[in-house]
């Protein structure tokens, strides 16, 4: 059981630095329940299909996965440096479902790649994708609250910083996953 907590935490890690780089530019308090959701749902759902897909697409996974993730969150990044730096000192509005979807996919792909390894944890793999999902969800939720907190501090430029941690995150994978 403590493995696939460990994996679970791991996998969460993104979702959840993702959830307060979007906070940090004072968004809408609707992407407090909405994120840390969608987060939880496609990070288990990806590490499921991850699960099913086994070995035959596990070497097609691994081989594309930072490459996606990469570009998403660059693009996301950039989009969010744009915001702050065109920003009123306003709350920015919530985002699209769309951007919402693509952040969603983006922290997610690596989750894929791990549910390949499912069946080498010492639980059931319902138990692995249940942990993941609901530890993917409550830290983004923590994150975001975080990121919320400071931004509100500090202002709504401070989006910029979220922008460029996302760009950060995305090269952080695109290095270590190739």
């Amino acid at each position: 059981m403590l493995s696939a907590l460990a994996l679970a935490f791991g996998l969460a890690m993104d979702a959840t630095a993702v959830c307060a780089a979007r906070a940090l530019g004072g968004r809408d308090h609707r992407e407090l329940a909405i994120l840390p959701v969608l987060f939880g749902l496609f990070q288990s759902g990806m590490a499921g299909l991850g699960w099913l897909a086994g070995r035959f697409a596990g070497t097609y996974i691994a081989a594309w996965d930072h490459y996606v993730a990469f570009g998403l969150l660059l693009l996301i990044g950039a989009h969010m440096v744009y915001e702050g730096w065109h920003a009123e000192d306003e709350a920015s509005e919530p985002g699209t479902p769309l951007l919402y979807l693509g952040l969603a996919i983006a922290t997610s792909i690596d989750a894929a790649a791990a549910g390949i390894t499912l069946p080498l944890v010492p639980v059931q793999p319902w138990i692995s994708l249940v942990l993941i999902g609901a530890v993917t969800g409550g830290l983004s939720a923590i994150g975001y609250g975080a990121g919320r907190a400071l931004g509100k501090r500090v202002g709504p430029k401070l989006g910029i910083l979220g922008g460029l941690v996302l760009v950060g995150i995305g090269v952080n994978i695109l290095i270590h996953g190739a």
